[in-house]
C-alpha cells in the first residue's frame, strides 16, 4: 500500500461557545430580571440535558479528581456499552489468552490518573467513568455529534488541516498492536486544534466500510475543555459515518476493570530534559471469542471492543499505524503553534523528543512478534518530523514532533 493511500484518522469537532450568547435581557413589572433565549437554544439545552441522562449512568460511588473531574463508580451491567442493541444481556467475558511472548516490563515508574492519586477508588463490581457535562457537550459542534470524529477524509488531502508523523506497517495481516508512548503535554495553540499520540488498528477500505480500533493520550480543549494529556479509545466500523465515539460517551466499548478511567488525564508527565515517562498499550484479539481487548500499563486490562460491533475486523487488520496527529487552523493565516509530542524534533533524541518504544505485531497465531518492514512518514516534515530505529532494548522505535510554526514552517 503506496504512502499516498494513508488515511486520516482524527478530525476535530468544531466548537461552540461555552455559553449562550445571544440571550436579551428585560425588566418585568416587579423589576426582576427575565432572561429570553431564542427558542432553538432552548431546544437544544433541553437535547443536551436527554442525552447527558442517556449516558451518565447512575453511580454508587463519586469521586472529585483534582483536576475538576467527576468520577463515577458505575454497576458494570449498566455501563453504557449495554445500551447497544447488539449487546443487550451481554455479559462481561473473562480475561482472554494473553498473547505468546507477552511479558510484564519492570518499569521504575508508573503513570496514575490524576483521579486516583485521591486515593480513592471505586468498588469491585464497578467502573470509573468520567462524567460528562453540559459544558463538554455545549463546546461540541452538534448533539448527535457530540464525542464523535467527523468523517474522514484522504490522507493526501491538503485541505483538511490534519499533520501527521506516524510509523506504519500494511500489507500484512494483524491481530493486534502493542507500543509504549512518550506522554507529554503539549501546547494546544487553539481551542479548535488538538495533539494526540495514538496506535491504529486498522481494517476495510478508505471508503464507507473502514473499521478502526484506536487507543493513545490526547490533548483536546474542545472534548475535555483543558489542557491535560488523557487516555482515550475511538472505534468505528462505517468510516466514521455514524457509529462509534470517543470512551464511553456510545454504547460499544465494554470496560471491566475498576482502576482505569477512560478519558481521565495522565499523570506525571514527561518533562524536557528532565524525566522520561511512557504508557504502554497492547490491543489484540482474542483467539477464542474474537473480541479486540486492550491493556494499559503494565498487566491491566481495561476492556475490550465486542467483535460483532465490526464488519472487517471480524477477521483481522490490514494496516497499523502508530504516532502523532495535530490539527492545523492557520490561525492568522500561518502555521499553527500547536506541538506535536514534547514539541521538539526527532533528532534531539532521548529526554527531548518524545518516543514510540518497542512497537510489536501480533500474528495469527496470538504471538507478539518484532515489527518488521516499519515505515516513517511525516506530512510537513520542516512542522513535525519522525526518525526510526532499532536497538537491543527499544527494540523498533521512532523520535517524532516538532513545535509547528518556525523559521522554515511560516
Amino acid at each position: 500500500m503506496s504512502c499516498c493511500l494513508i488515511v486520516t484518522y482524527i478530525l476535530l469537532l468544531c466548537l461552540l461557545p461555552s455559553s449562550f450568547s445571544s440571550s436579551a435581557s428585560l425588566h418585568n413589572d416587579t423589576d426582576e430580571t427575565v432572561t429570553l433565549r431564542p427558542q432553538h437554544e432552548i431546544q437544544k439545552l433541553k437535547l443536551i440535558r436527554e442525552h447527558l441522562q442517556k449516558i451518565n449512568k447512575p453511580a454508587v460511588k463519586t469521586i472529585q479528581s483534582p483536576d475538576g473531574d467527576t468520577i463515577d463508580c458505575v454497576p458494570t451491567h449498566h455501563q453504557p456499552a449495554f445500551d447497544h442493541p447488539l449487546l443487550q444481556g451481554h455479559k462481561p467475558m473473562d480475561p482472554p489468552e494473553m498473547p505468546k511472548g507477552y511479558s510484564q516490563e519492570n518499569e521504575s515508574h508508573e503513570n496514575f490518573q490524576l483521579w486516583s492519586l485521591t486515593g480513592e477508588s471505586c468498588p469491585e463490581g464497578t467502573i470509573p467513568i468520567r462524567r460528562t457535562t453540559e459544558q463538554d457537550m455545549l463546546r461540541a459542534s452538534s448533539v448527535r455529534r457530540f464525542g464523535r470524529k467527523i468523517r474522514r477524509v484522504r490522507r493526501d488531502s491538503s485541505s483538511n488541516g490534519h499533520e501527521h508523523a506516524v510509523g506504519y506497517v500494511s500489507g500484512s495481516q494483524y491481530y493486534g498492536a502493542k507500543a509504549s508512548i512518550n506522554v507529554w503535554t503539549p501546547r494546544v495553540s487553539s481551542q479548535y486544534e488538538f495533539s494526540l499520540s495514538q496506535i491504529w488498528v486498522i481494517a476495510g477500505s478508505f471508503a464507507d466500510d473502514l473499521n478502526t480500533i484506536e487507543a493513545g493520550w490526547q490533548v483536546s480543549p474542545e472534548l475535555y475543555g483543558d489542557t491535560n494529556p488523557r487516555f482515550f479509545t475511538y472505534w468505528t466500523s462505517d468510516a466514521y459515518q455514524a457509529t462509534g465515539c470517543y470512551n464511553l460517551l456510545c454504547s460499544g466499548f465494554i470496560q471491566t476493570n475498576n482502576r482505569i478511567a477512560i478519558g481521565a488525564a495522565i499523570s506525571p508527565a514527561s518533562s524536557y530534559k528532565g524525566g522520561q515517562f511512557d504508557i504502554s498499550l497492547l490491543i489484540w484479539k482474542d483467539p477464542k471469542h474474537g473480541h479486540w481487548w486492550l491493556q494499559f500499563g503494565s498487566g491491566t486490562l481495561v476492556g475490550y471492543w465486542p467483535i460483532s460491533l465490526f464488519t472487517h475486523l471480524m477477521e483481522h487488520g490490514n494496516m497499523v499505524q502508530f504516532g502523532g496527529e495535530i490539527v492545523n487552523t492557520r490561525p492568522g493565516g500561518s502555521h499553527t503553534s500547536t506541538q506535536m509530542g514534547s514539541g521538539h524534533f526527532a533528532g534531539e533524541g532521548f529526554g527531548k523528543a518524545s518516543y514510540f518504544r518497542n512497537l510489536e505485531m501480533v500474528d495469527w497465531d496470538n504471538t507478539l512478534i518484532p515489527t518488521s518492514n516499519l515505515r516513517v512518514l511525516a506530512d510537513h516534515p520542516n512542522c513535525y518530523d519522525i526518525r526510526g530505529g532499532v536497538n537491543r532494548v527499544w527494540g523498533n522505535y521512532f523520535y517524532y514532533g516538532g513545535p509547528g510554526k518556525n523559521s522554515k514552517c511560516p
